[in-house]
């Protein structure tokens, strides 16, 4: 595994790669430790590196003023190596949000079909609709939004796509309340706390979240502690913010690599059995909350 020059790298595609500031924090620390253990990924094509896998490291990298960092090519080829990416994704931890950039981009490359898509990924059409339909379905500063880091996925995702689905709200809406929010380093549950308020509330409520007085919208509601609920239920929303928080870090962990010991395997083959085995009525019981929730 050749190193190559920092220096030497073309970062043509890092839009295409969502930034995140806490893990980035995390692997500078690791890297300034123990060095870059994974090699970058890129392809090799006119005469330079272009990255496609590995932009945290390179900034950490950059960071720590290291000059050379370990390198493996998948080809020659752009367009190959971004289906090398994309058809090993689970294993290099793309989410779905980087799947569904990749594939626009490929798609954009080579005019290809949704079945022609699909058949070179070795995907299935659903696999491919869904992640090019959840692109296509943003506007291009939602986008920017997104993928820079300011505003999270997780919200986007579970939080503002169904108002788009269920309530008919338009993208032009979303992004008003995305560019309104982004950046303010709010947690999950507030920014879903907002939505509610600028999506179903008064037109006074969105002027306000629009002209910046976040932290007043959020005193109105209560914050982190809504006024007006009682012992028992501030209870029940700290359990379920903590079940939200710990879905999104076992979800970004779960494909990493550094998972490979027979013990750790072991236990959590018993842990995840006992998940399982609860998981249908969990979901039934949130739903039901849900709904209430909705209706109330």
């Amino acid at each position: 595994m050749p190193d190559i020059e920092l220096s030497n790298l073309d970062l043509r595609y890092k839009s295409l790669r969502i930034k995140n500031q806490k893990q980035e924090g995390t692997l500078l620390s690791s890297i300034a430790e123990r060095g870059i253990e994974e090699p970058l990924e890129g392809v090799d094509a006119e005469g330079v590196h272009v990255l496609l896998n590995g932009f945290k490291r390179y900034r950490c990298a950059r960071k720590l003023n290291i000059k050379t960092v370990p390198y493996t090519s998948l080809g020659q080829d752009p367009v190959m190596g971004m289906v090398a990416l994309l058809r090993n994704s689970q294993a290099r931890s793309l989410n779905i949000l980087e799947q569904a950039g990749f594939i626009d981009q490929l798609r954009t490359m080579q005019t290809l079909s949704l079945a022609e898509t699909a058949e070179l990924l070795s995907r299935s059409k659903a696999w491919v609709s869904l992640r090019t339909g959840l692109i296509g379905e943003m506007t291009d500063v939602i986008r920017q939004k997104l993928f820079s880091g300011v505003f999270p996925v997780y919200s986007y995702m579970y939080t503002l796509r169904p108002f788009m689905r269920i309530n008919a709200v338009s993208k032009q809406q979303i992004e008003e309340f995305v560019v309104a929010v982004s950046g303010k380093n709010l947690s999950v549950r507030q920014i879903e706390q907002l939505a509610h308020g600028y999506f179903r509330g008064s037109e006074s409520f969105r002027q306000e979240i629009r002209s910046g007085h976040i932290a007043l919208t959020l005193e109105q509601q209560g914050g982190d502690d809504p006024a007006g609920c009682n012992p028992f239920e501030r209870g029940l929303l700290k359990n379920l913010e903590f079940i939200s928080k710990s879905m999104q870090r076992v979800m970004g962990k779960m494909y990493d690599r550094r998972l490979k010991t027979p013990a750790f395997h072991a236990q959590v083959n018993l842990l995840t059995g006992r998940i399982l085995d609860r998981s249908d009525r969990f979901i039934q019981t949130m739903r039901q909350l849900h709904d209430r929730s909705r209706h109330a």
